[in-house]
This record gives structure tokens, sequence and C-alpha cells, in this order.
């Protein structure tokens, strides 16, 4: 990962195959912390997702923000999918950033 400068869209998980989430900040290890104290998001919170499972970095905020609006209206099937091309066993992510 990148320099403060770098735009993340991210998708996080309940578990394999669970509830996802997915979000967009500048500051992935910032986010994480807060949806993992209960302050990220009440969705997150509710449904206990904090894995993970894909991230993706992009250089200006307006690509990110794009790609998660695109991200967010795909088929549960595609995400499935996208998560597994890189992540297959749906392991969590936050110790390689």
């Amino acid at each position: 990962m990148s320099a403060a400068s770098s735009y993340y869209v991210y998708v996080l998980a309940s578990r394999h195959h669970g509830t996802l989430y997915i979000g967009v900040s500048n500051d992935i290890r910032a986010r994480l912390e807060l949806h993992r104290s209960g302050r990220g998001s009440k969705f997150v919170y509710k449904y206990e997702i904090s894995r993970l499972v894909h991230l993706e970095e992009f250089a200006t905020p307006q690509e990110a923000i794009a790609r998660e609006k695109q991200l967010k209206f795909w088929k549960c099937d595609w995400k499935i999918k996208l998560i597994e091309a890189e992540n297959p066993d749906w392991n969590d992510l936050s110790g390689l950033i």
C-alpha cells in the first residue's frame, strides 16, 4: 500500500460467504479500527462484519468513489468472484496493510 495520498475501496465480510460491506477511505487502517470498535457503521456493528477480504487502491477520491458505487450495484455472485479471485479462503487481509 502506498502513501496517504491513496484512496481505497474495501470489502469487509462477517465470515466466509457471509454478509458483505463495501466502503471507501483514504486511511484504511484508521477506518478498520473504527469499524472494529463499533464506531464505523451501524450496519457493520450489527452484523459483526470485521474481516477485510478485498482491497483496491486508487490515486484519486473520484476513482475510488466511482468504484465503490460500481461494486455496490454488483450482484452478490459477482462480488464473491471478485473476492475469491485473489483471496479464495476469505482470509483477513488487514495484516498486509
